[in-house]
C-alpha cells in the first residue's frame, strides 16, 4: 500500500466513508436514506482517489440503485467497477461487477449479453475460488439457458453447479441454492419429455427441502411440479393426492395468492384427464380458478386456466366456450410472449375453426413451431459462439498482457544494457583521456626538465665564455697594452715637445683603451640576465595558451624573486597549476579576462590567478580533477591554496608556496 493510501486510511474523510456505507446498510432506514449515504460514501471515496475505496463503495451504492429498481444507475455504476477494478487488478470486484451486469440484462431479456457477463463471472470466480458466487452465477446462467430452451446446455451447467456444491457446508443458503438446481433438472427433463427423470429430481428437491430450516414453500412448490409430471405420465390418482395435499394448506397462498388458482385450475384438469364425471364440479372450480386469477390481474396463472378450460369444453364438445377459452389463451400468450402455450391455443383453434380460418391457425403453428425449433438450435450456436468469443477475448487480452510484459522486460534490459555501454564507453573515454593528459604532463615535465636543463647549460656554457673573454683581455690584451704605456712612458724623457705631446697623445688614448677593456672585462663577468629563465618560459606559456583559448591575459610579476635558487620541483608544479588553471578556465569558466599575478611577500611566493567567468559553487565542485591536481601539487609543496568563487562573478585562485633559497 502506497504512502499516501496509508494516510488516507487515517484521515477523518475515510471515516465518514465507513460511517456513510454503515447507515446505507442499515435496513432499518428508508430506501430513499441508504440511497443518500450511498451515495454521499462514493462521492468522499472519489474524492480520495483510493480506487480500492471507491470500488467497495461503488459496490454498496449498485446494491442501493437495485433496490430502488433503478437498474440503469446500477448498470452505470458496475460499468464504471468492471473499469476500475481492472486497472488495479481488483478479481473479486471483476466478478462481481460481471455477475451484477449479467442480472442487469437478463431484466432486460436481453439474454446474450446477460450470458456474456455470467460468463465472464464464472470464470473470473473460479480463479480465485469463489465457490458460493461462482455457483449463484451458474444457476443464474442456466435459467437464461433454460428460457432460451437450450436445455442441453441449461442441464449441463447446473449438474456442475451441483458437484460445486458438494464441496461446501450444509447450511440453509446452499440447500436453497441446491433446491433451485433440482428442480430446474425436473423442469428441464420434463420439456425434454423424460418425465421419469423429471420426476428423481423433483424428489431429489423435495429431499432438500426437508432439510431447510425455511423449506415449506420450495417443498410445496416440488410437490406441486411432481404432480403435473405424474399427470403428465396418466398418473392421475397420485396426481389428485398431492394436488389435495396442497389445497389442504390454506395458509401457503398467503404469500403467494396466485399459487390457490393455480392448483384448483390443476385439480379440475387431473380430474377431467382421469375421466371424473362430476362436470359441474369441475367446470365450477376451472370458473373459480379464472375468476380469481382475473381479479389478482395474474396474467400467467390465467393462461394456464384459460388453456386447460378451452380443452375442457373442447372435450365436452361445447364448441363456443371452448372458443372462447382458446382465443382468449391465445391472446394472453402472444402479450407475454408464451410460445408453448400459444402453440397449443393455435392446435386447439385449428381443430374449433373451420374452412380458412382453421388453416390459417394450423400455419401459424407450424411457423412457429419451426420458429421455435431454428431459433433453440440458433441460440445454442449463439451461446456456444459468444463462449468462444469470450475465450479468445480473455486469450488474447492474456496474449497482450504477454506481449507487453515481455516488451517491458525487453525495453528495461535494453535500457539497461545500453546505460551500461554508455558507461563502459565514456568510462574508457574518460580512462584514456585521464592516461593521455598524464602522458602529455609526463612529456611536458620532461620537456620542461630538458629546457632547464638546457637552460642550465646555455647559462653555464655563457658564464664559461664571459669568463674566457674576461681572463683573455685581463692576461692578453690588458697586458700587452700595460706594457706598451710603460714603453711610452719610458720614451718619455726624449727632448723635443713635439715627441712629448705625441707621447702623451698615446698615452691618454692608451689609458682610454685600458678603462674601456677593464669596463667591458667587469661587465662581462657581471650575469646581468641571470635570474630571468623561468619567467621566460611561464610568460611565453601564458601567451600561447591564452592565444589558443582566445582569452586576454595579464601577467604580472615582480624581481625579488631569485628563481635559480628556486628549485625545479617548485618552478615545475609552479608552471603546471598555471597550466592546469588556465585549462580550467578555458573549459568551465567561459571567461574572456585572465589575470595573473606572482609576488614575493614574507618569504612565501604568492600566485593569484583571477578570471571574470560564470563561477561555481565551491562546496559542490571540490571533487573536480583539474581542482585536485593543483591542491595535490601545493600540498607536495607544503603550500596552501584557497579557491573563492560566486556563480557570475568569476573566480581567484590563490596559491602560496614557501620561499626557499
Amino acid at each position: 500500500m502506497s504512502t499516501y493510501a496509508q494516510d488516507v486510511l487515517k484521515s477523518s474523510s475515510y471515516k465518514r466513508v465507513l460511517e456513510a456505507r454503515k447507515l446505507a446498510e442499515n435496513n432499518s432506514l428508508s430506501l430513499e436514506n441508504r440511497l443518500k449515504y450511498a451515495t454521499l460514501a462514493a462521492e468522499l471515496s472519489k474524492r480520495l482517489e483510493v480506487d480500492s475505496l471507491l470500488v467497495n463503495s461503488n459496490r454498496i451504492l449498485s446494491t442501493a440503485y437495485l433496490y430502488m429498481g433503478d437498474y440503469d444507475a446500477f448498470a452505470k455504476i458496475n460499468h464504471n467497477n468492471l473499469t476500475i477494478s481492472k486497472r488495479i487488478k481488483d478479481t473479486l470486484v471483476i466478478g462481481i461487477a460481471n455477475h451484477n451486469l449479467g442480472f442487469y440484462h437478463s431484466t432486460k431479456m436481453q439474454n446474450d449479453s446477460a450470458y456474456f457477463y455470467y460468463t465472464n463471472a464464472i470464470d473470473t470466480y473460479e480463479k480465485i475460488g469463489e465457490v458460493s458466487r461462482k455457483i449463484e452465477a451458474m444457476a443464474n446462467l442456466s435459467l437464461i439457458q433454460y428460457i432460451e430452451r437450450d436445455y442441453f446446455g441449461s442441464e449441463e451447467l447446473c449438474i456442475r453447479a451441483l458437484r460445486s456444491l458438494d464441496d461446501l457446508p450444509g447450511d440453509d443458503t446452499n440447500f436453497s441454492m441446491r433446491w433451485i438446481l433440482y428442480n430446474r433438472l425436473g423442469n428441464i427433463s420434463l420439456d425434454l419429455g423424460y418425465y421419469d427423470k423429471s420426476l428423481e429430481y423433483h424428489e431429489k428437491a423435495i429431499a432438500v427441502s426437508n432439510k431447510m430450516k425455511d423449506g415449506r414453500s420450495n417443498y410445496y412448490n416440488s410437490i406441486h411440479n411432481k404432480a403435473f409430471v405424474l399427470r403428465k405420465l396418466g398418473n392421475t390418482s397420485e396426481a389428485l393426492k398431492l394436488y389435495n395435499q396442497i389445497l389442504a394448506n390454506k395458509d401457503l397462498f398467503i404469500n403467494d395468492p396466485s399459487f390457490y388458482p393455480l392448483i384448483l385450475e390443476n385439480i379440475a384438469f387431473t380430474k377431467f384427464a382421469a375421466n371424473d364425471k362430476d362436470y359441474k364440479g369441475i367446470e365450477q372450480m376451472f370458473k373459480q380458478a379464472y375468476h380469481l386469477s382475473d381479479s389478482l390481474d395474474d396474467a400467467r396463472t390465467k393462461l394456464a386456466v384459460a388453456i386447460d378450460f378451452a380443452k375442457f369444453y373442447k372435450g365436452m364438445e361445447k364448441t363456443e366456450q371452448a372458443l372462447q377459452y382458446a382465443e382468449e389463451s391465445y391472446a394472453i400468450a402472444k402479450s407475454i410472449s408464451s410460445n408453448d402455450i400459444l402453440l397449443e391455443s393455435m392446435l386447439i383453434l385449428s381443430e374449433l375453426k373451420s374452412g380458412e380460418e382453421a388453416k390459417a391457425y394450423l400455419h401459424q403453428h407450424i411457423r412457429l413451431s419451426d420458429s421455435l425449433l431454428n431459433h433453440e438450435r440458433g441460440i445454442r450456436n449463439k451461446f456456444a459462439r459468444v463462449k468462444f468469443e469470450t475465450d479468445q477475448i480473455e486469450l488474447e487480452n492474456e496474449r497482450m498482457a504477454t506481449e507487453k510484459m515481455w516488451w517491458i522486460i525487453s525495453s528495461i534490459v535494453l535500457l539497461l544494457t545500453s546505460i551500461m555501454v554508455y558507461i563502459i564507453i565514456t568510462q574508457r573515454n574518460k580512462n584514456k583521456e585521464l592516461k593521455f593528459r598524464q602522458v602529455q604532463q609526463q612529456v611536458n615535465e620532461e620537456i620542461y626538465n630538458l629546457m632547464l636543463s638546457q637552460q642550465d647549460k646555455v647559462d653555464g656554457a655563457r658564464a664559461e665564455e664571459k669568463k674566457r673573454i674576461s681572463q683573455e683581455l685581463h692576461d692578453g690584451v690588458l697586458g700587452r697594452l700595460f706594457g706598451t704605456r710603460l714603453s711610452l712612458d719610458s720614451y718619455n724623457f726624449n727632448q723635443g715637445k713635439e715627441a712629448v705631446q705625441v707621447r702623451s697623445k698615446y698615452i691618454t688614448e692608451l689609458k682610454t683603451i685600458e678603462d674601456d677593456i677593464r669596463k667591458i672585462s667587469h661587465d662581462l663577468n657581471t650575469d646581468f640576465v641571470s635570474g630571468s629563465g623561468f619567467i621566460d618560459i611561464l610568460s611565453e606559456l601564458i601567451d600561447n595558451q591564452t592565444q589558443a583559448y582566445q582569452m586576454n591575459c595579464e601577467f604580472n610579476f615582480t624581481d625579488d624573486i631569485n628563481w635559480e635558487a628556486v628549485s625545479n620541483k617548485t618552478k615545475i608544479n609552479l608552471y603546471r597549476m598555471v597550466q592546469e588553471s588556465l585549462q580550467n578556465i578555458y573549459k568551465h569558466a567561459k571567461a574572456k579576462q585572465v589575470n595573473i599575478s606572482m609576488a614575493l611577500k614574507k618569504a612565501v611566493i604568492c600566485v593569484s590567478i583571477t578570471d571574470d567567468g560564470i563561477g561555481f559553487d565551491v562546496q559542490k565542485s571540490k571533487k573536480g580533477i583539474g581542482l585536485k591536481n593543483i591542491t595535490s601539487r601545493v600540498k607536495e609543496l607544503n603550500g596552501t591554496v584557497q579557491f573563492q568563487s560566486e556563480i557570475h562573478k568569476g573566480t581567484t585562485t590563490l596559491i602560496k608556496i614557501p620561499y626557499t633559497t
